[in-house]
């Protein structure tokens, strides 16, 4: 993809120009097709075949999968044979709770983190793997099982664009719950603002791993929510408990965003220790950019 190409996704791809188009899918494919596809790479490249076997290298094979272990130990050179996986099952995450629907432009966190996750569907689904959808607040509010058949981005896309945001977060509970209950190795991708205790949620993301999952976080956070850029005095409500606090923004911003950047630095270095991919995501990006710092991430992996 050309610079100028790009430019003209990117303004394409502006949050709010998605918010406005009519469907689901018609986002969905503009963020794929407009971005990732003229990337002409896949983030699952390596992960969605498993090892079967040696055999003989021949010429022509690629090198990559020459076996060095076997080559020292018979000075023969083999090659890894790998059988093609087609129903690798990806479960996305999505993080429906009241915190979500909180906005300082056009464009909610629950719109973005359904559009992400739109995105990825699509994409998946394009690759013939199997991806389900766990939507919750509180507790798990919708499950659509992985599939990975073309008629089953509709069921998504249908469950993602009913979405609406209202009670209380408990992160980590879905975290464990949904690790207990998924037996074979997969991708996790968690779609969240994490407005909840860290200690307990990253202990839910570490229990995936334990099972040898892949996990992904979309970290999605409001520029307002990172940088308190509120200009006057304000009063906060919180969208879960209905708490408010009136206080001048200026007086603490110092201090908030210290607080903030420390908080987002804990998930940061925690899930870095743990091999999980994480990705703090501001609503005001394009979804180009969200989408790419997923991509670079998911490369350094193989």
């Amino acid at each position: 993809m050309t610079p100028s190409n790009l430019e003209t996704y990117r303004k394409y791809l502006d949050p709010e120009v998605i918010s406005r188009l009519k469907t689901m899918e018609m986002r969905a494919r503009l963020v794929v097709e407009g971005f990732i596809t003229g990337l002409h790479k896949s983030p699952y490249h390596g992960f969605s075949v498993e090892f079967a076997e040696h055999r003989q290298y021949m010429p022509g094979d690629p090198i990559r999968n020459i076996d060095w272990k076997v080559f020292a130990k018979s000075d023969r050179y083999f090659v890894k044979e790998f059988e093609e996986e087609t129903n690798l099952k990806a479960y996305l995450l999505l993080d429906s709770s009241a915190s979500m629907k909180y906005t300082s432009g056009k464009i909610t966190k629950l719109q973005y983190a359904s559009y992400l996750a739109a995105a990825l569907s699509f994409l998946m689904l394009k690759q013939r793997d199997a991806v389900g959808l766990v939507a919750f607040d509180e507790k798990i509010r919708q499950y659509i099982p992985p599939k990975s058949t073309g008629a089953h981005l509709h069921s998504l896309l249908l469950g993602l664009e009913k979405l609406q945001p209202a009670e209380k977060t408990n992160v980590a509970l879905t975290l464990h719950e949904m690790a207990e209950r998924i037996k074979r190795r997969g991708l996790i991708v968690v779609l969240s603002d994490l407005l909840d205790d860290p200690g307990r949620i990253l202990a839910g993301l570490k229990h995936f791993r334990h099972r040898s999952h892949e996990v992904i976080v979309f970290h999605i956070l409001d520029p307002y929510e990172r940088r308190l850029s509120f200009p006057e005095e304000t009063i906060f409500k919180d969208l879960e408990t209905g708490e408010e606090i009136s206080t001048v923004p200026w007086q603490i911003r110092a201090e908030y965003q210290k607080s903030i950047e420390g908080f987002i630095a804990r998930y940061a270095r925690e899930c870095r220790q743990s091999l999980i991919d994480y990705v703090v995501v501001d609503t005001a990006q394009t979804y180009d950019t969200a989408l790419f710092a997923y991509l670079a991430k998911r490369s350094r992996l193989f």
